[in-house]
């Protein structure tokens, strides 16, 4: 049965790991964390599938997630783990659902590890003619793995770098694109709203595939409530990152996809081969820019890659000290779950070595596997919040420092908003194989999940 002791320090499985992470570190991690791979690399086949009406659709997934961050924030900053949301589902659900949570993201970390592996050592390729991409890949993989093997605030470093570079790069991609629309950028004449007349080319089908694509690029942001637990003040980080993330969703996400389809034509072959923010900086016809976005996106791959290999081995640790999991991958040694940080570089640079062995078959199937498993996430974050909101009300009132908005009304309102994603999904042809294969990966882990509680429960 979940814990019912609200009262009682947090637990013990984050003892053993350091808190070498600053306040600036998870400041930009958490700033980093919102500018991710998905919004660089993925939002151009959402433009092509939505045109201007992805600007609604980055708007209302967006919303979606403050709400999700919102509730999630409230729990740890109550309870600071580094299982995060899979610690949560235990305390307020039981054993089966922390397990689920957990193995499930941790497989989705691992594989998104691989791909953005890929992402990077094809940009780097593409100015290296000749040097193969395995080689390039193998290099970031060992260069992460030995990052995360030290101290973590050398993760805390290397994310405060390329989270600053990645702010940076996206604040003048702003201040350009605003200066281009209001015609006062030299050389460039305003296109006012003349990209924007069609505002949903394709219909309601076509807002429907922009929106399924902006909800998974938002991916990535539960990866500062992991990080605040080996910070030197949980409690006062989570809060800090979670008030803010409301401007910071509208102003990198929202904010980018406005200026760029008022730029670049929705229809733009450019959108969907260069990129959307490379298209864009083209059509300014800033001498070197585009080329210097690709830098930009490939500082993003690598900061993704950085940052999913240490939420992978932070997941699986608290899964083990929980019970969860092999013992072997909850040993620490110098505040770092090395064996982790070892399995989950494994398992990344796997998936890497399964899109070049069987591209057609076993890398698409993984990839279908965790389409949806953000999904299956945000909804046990709600329960939870939902159950343990009014057990801390009652026992423990002090430990809301963070607190959900409406409760509970807003918190259902999510709940909907996800189920009308499940439905949307399971509409579209392109994302229903995903939903069906992370259903059935979910419903897998949690009869493994339950079985072994029950185990538990008699012995």
């Amino acid at each position: 049965m979940p814990s019912t002791n609200v009262g009682t320090p947090p637990p013990a499985d984050d003892t053993s790991l350091s808190h070498g992470l600053k306040q600036r570190h998870l400041s930009m991690i958490a700033l980093g964390g919102v500018i991710g791979a998905g919004l660089f690399v993925g939002s151009g086949a959402g433009i092509a599938a939505a045109g201007p009406s992805i600007v609604l659709a980055y708007a209302l997934s967006g919303l979606l997630v403050m709400l999700v961050m919102r509730m999630l924030g409230e729990m740890s900053a109550a309870y600071p783990s580094s299982g995060s949301f899979s610690a949560h589902a235990e305390r307020a659900i039981g054993p089966w659902a922390g397990f689920t949570a957990g193995w499930s993201f941790w497989v989705l970390l691992c594989t998104a590890v691989g791909l953005e592996g890929i992402g990077a050592a094809k940009i780097v390729s593409g100015w290296l003619p000749g040097t193969p991409e395995w080689a390039w890949v193998a290099l970031f993989m060992v260069v992460f793995c030995g990052t995360n093997l030290t101290a973590v605030k050398n993760f805390g470093e290397f994310e405060f770098w390329f989270a600053a570079l990645k702010v940076g790069a996206i604040t003048l991609f702003l201040v350009l694109g605003v200066l281009a629309i209001a015609g006062l950028l030299p050389g460039t004449d305003s296109p006012g709203a003349a990209h924007l007349t069609d505002f949903l080319p394709n219909g309601g089908e076509g807002l429907v595939v922009g929106l399924l694509a902006s909800v998974f690029a938002y991916g990535g942001l539960e990866t500062v409530t992991i990080a605040a637990a080996e910070s030197e003040d949980p409690v006062k980080g989570v809060a800090g990152a979670v008030r803010t993330a409301m401007w910071r969703i509208a102003l990198f996400y929202i904010g980018s996809m406005a200026v760029i389809v008022t730029l670049v034509p929705w229809d733009s072959a450019a959108v969907v081969e260069k990129g959307p923010y490379v298209a864009a900086l083209d059509e300014l016809g800033i001498p070197g820019a585009g080329q210097l976005m690709n830098v930009v996106v490939l500082v993003a791959l690598l900061s993704a890659m950085n940052a999913n290999v240490y939420g992978a081995s932070r997941i699986a640790y608290s899964l083990v000290e929980r019970g969860q999991g092999p013992r072997a991958l909850g040993r620490v040694s110098g505040g770092v779950p090395r064996i982790a940080v070892l399995a989950s570089s494994v398992f990344g640079f796997l998936c890497v070595l399964l899109s070049y062995w069987r591209p057609d078959d076993v890398f698409s199937w993984l990839l279908n596997m965790i389409g949806a498993v953000i999904l299956v996430v945000w909804i046990l974050i709600a329960v939870s919040q939902l159950r343990l909101r009014r057990r801390l009300e009652r026992e423990a009132p002090e430990r809301l420092a963070v607190r959900m908005w409406a409760f509970p009304w807003l918190t259902w309102v999510a709940l909907a908003g996800m189920a009308a994603v499940f439905v949307l999904m399971a509409r579209e042809p392109g994302t229903r194989v995903q939903l069906y294969s992370t259903g059935g990966m979910a419903l897998f882990l949690a009869a493994v999940g339950y079985a072994r509680q029950r185990a538990r429960a008699r012995a």
